[in-house]
């Protein structure tokens, strides 16, 4: 009879031996039922290895640590697979963006292109030089929507002006003749001969000056007020001089060496509220001007907001009396020695249509320094305005703007820093020309 011990299985070797030996004796016949009924149950080898093994996975019981320890690894594991994957699809997300935005947009104002430009575009298979042409088209789009913007704002600060009861334009924004550039000529009742010297050189006159502005929107006026007796003989020459050349400007103002502020500051005001102009410059009558290279130069900047050039300049704040461009208020610029800010040079400047407007709307408390150049560029700091600092507005007479026009380097405005404009100028000015003007018609062949 064979007997299995129920508490450790048998070996292999021993348990194919004890059924080798027992498997000659045969029971006897009265006793096999009873044999069988006894004994324990007959295991199969097969069935044998699969209660063995069943017996040794219960036997050790895995560790609650080792548990925690792989579910944290499978989490990680988890995490950098999905994380690698999700990269992948974005770099391929963002490259498909990559080309898309390239694509030019008629909502945003640039010129249209054909279908199979845009097919290219998409594909990625333009050339460097078509993405930078779309991206210039871009900016450009986007300046001119910001200084869209800004005009919009200026003249919606001009309108509630005018119904609060300050009045500051006789025509209504809308009906205000359109112009480039506005160019005020500051002046003095003294300074005939000097007025004569730019309609002799750089000035045009009678018609070429009328042509002048409505073939390219360029308007051009000596700005003077009156004087301290309205109507008398300083007024009555300047009306004559007026008949003549239809080229003046009449502030309400009465001149004076030390109202230069107030006059500059009126000047803006009238200009804005006559025209509606892209830039409106200032400059003096004993200064040498190149009418093409100014346009030119201003159309570089045209669509930009609040721009302010000119040369850019921080003398000293003078305190001593008595000397040429003291400043009563020199304490209000910290110690004694102390510099002035940044501003444009006096001579000659120019500004954007919204600065006019806002020197406009603002007149009436806009702090006016001794020097009118201080005083202008006082009224831009704290506003978001771009400085232009630009020196071919203020280069010297000849020989250096002689020869920096043999080199192809045309100055916008020529005199002399000594004297703070051409020194005698109403004899020079006509030689000036001659070496460092541009020619005749360099101004119509600006592109605008």
């Amino acid at each position: 009879m064979i007997i299995i011990p129920s508490q450790e299985a048998p070996s292999k070797g021993l348990f194919f031996s004890r059924i080798a030996k027992d498997s000659f004796r045969q029971p006897e016949k009265g006793t096999l039922r009873a044999h069988f009924r006894h004994s324990k149950p007959f295991l199969w080898p097969e069935k044998l290895r699969e209660t063995t093994t069943r017996k040794k996975m219960r036997g050790k019981p895995v560790p609650g640590k080792a548990i925690l320890i792989l579910c944290m690894v499978s989490f990680l594991v988890g995490l950098l697979f999905t994380t690698r994957t999700w990269t992948h699809s974005s770099d391929n997300s963002f490259n498909k963006e990559h080309h898309l935005q390239f694509i030019p947009s008629n909502k945003m104002g640039l010129p249209g292109r054909g279908c199979d430009q845009n097919r290219k575009l998409v594909q990625g298979d333009d050339h460097s030089e078509d993405i930078m042409g779309e991206v210039t088209k871009t900016h450009q789009a986007i300046q001119s929507l910001n200084k869209t913007v800004s005009t919009l704002e200026m003249e919606l600060a001009m309108a509630r002006t005018g119904q609060t009861g300050h009045q500051v334009s006789e025509k209504p924004p809308h009906n205000l003749q359109k112009a480039f550039v506005v160019i005020g000529i500051n002046t003095a009742f003294s300074s005939k001969k000097r007025r004569d010297s730019l309609r002799e050189t750089w000035m045009p006159r009678g018609a070429k000056l009328e042509r002048l502005e409505k073939e390219k929107g360029v308007i051009i006026r000596f700005v003077i007020g009156h004087s301290t007796r309205p109507g008398g003989l300083l007024d009555k020459a300047i009306d004559a001089e007026e008949a003549e050349n239809k080229d003046f400007l009449r502030l309400n103002h009465v001149e004076g060496y030390h109202e230069l502020s107030t006059k500059t500051r009126l000047y803006f005001s009238t200009a804005v509220s006559m025209w509606d102009a892209d830039f409106y410059v200032k400059i003096d009558d004993d200064v040498h001007l190149n009418l093409g290279m100014l346009v030119s130069t201003l159309a570089r900047h045209r669509s930009k907001p609040r721009i302010y050039i000119g040369c850019m300049k921080s003398g000293p704040v003078l305190s001593q009396k008595g000397v040429k461009y003291h400043e009563p208020e020199f304490w209000k610029f910290g110690e004694e020695g102390n510099k002035y800010f940044r501003h444009a040079t006096g001579q000659i400047y120019a500004i954007s249509k919204d600065l006019a407007a806002y020197i406009s709307i603002n007149a009436p408390i806009l702090h006016r320094y001794a020097n009118e150049d201080v005083s202008l560029g006082s009224w831009f700091i704290g506003l978001e305005v771009e400085h232009v600092d630009d020196r071919t507005m203020c280069c010297g007479t000849p020989p250096d703007c002689e020869w920096k026009r043999q080199v192809g380097k045309v100055c916008v405005a020529s005199f002399d820093w000594s004297c703070s404009g051409i020194c005698n100028s109403v004899e020079r000015m006509k030689d000036v020309h001659n070496n460092c003007g541009e020619g005749e018609g360099a101004v119509w062949n600006v592109d605008l």
